[in-house]
């Protein structure tokens, strides 16, 4: 558990992930680290992908609402451990699924769901365990498609990774 001020963590907790803007940073969990040097506020983040394309832009957000508080901040990404969606907080979770986006199940689940078996994950509009998926690949690399078999709605399952 990443231990900082109240003051910080609301001010990290304001930051959105810009893919899916439901989800803060620290909801996310790819907050590592912050060190207070001197004056300088060190934050350590690590990316759900290596190459995720949103990592530029949560920097500048980073750094733009802490320039806003009148603090300065360094941004460094690190890339070791890798991030996991363990680290997604169970509010992160709950609020994804509200938002309409499958949370990460456990590798198994998520082994069984992108190999097309039947009855794995469950459609974020209706409960339904009558799902299917469409594409490994939804919105972004990180998601897949799926479509529910009652209602016929699609929604993106955010994919397991350990």
């Amino acid at each position: 558990m990443l231990e900082v001020s109240p003051e910080i963590h609301q001010l990290l907790a304001s930051v959105n992930d810009p893919e899916i803007p439901v989800l803060s940073i620290m909801d996310m969990g790819i907050v590592r680290e912050v060190k207070l040097v001197e004056d300088v506020y060190h934050i350590n983040l690590t990316p759900t992908y290596s190459g995720c394309p949103a990592m530029d832009t949560i920097g500048d957000d980073v750094i733009s609402a802490f320039e806003k508080e009148g603090l300065k901040v360094k941004i460094k990404l690190v890339l070791a451990p890798a991030w996991t969606t363990d680290w997604i907080t169970p509010k992160g979770r709950a609020d994804l699924e509200k938002y309409g986006i499958a949370a990460p199940r456990s590798a198994e689940v998520d082994k069984e769901a992108l190999l097309g078996k039947p009855n794995t994950i469950n459609c974020t509009n209706c409960g339904s365990k009558d799902t299917k998926m469409v594409s490994r690949f939804g919105s972004t690399a990180c998601k897949a498609l799926f479509q529910c078999n009652d209602c016929h709605e699609p929604f993106d399952y955010f994919k397991c990774l350990k």
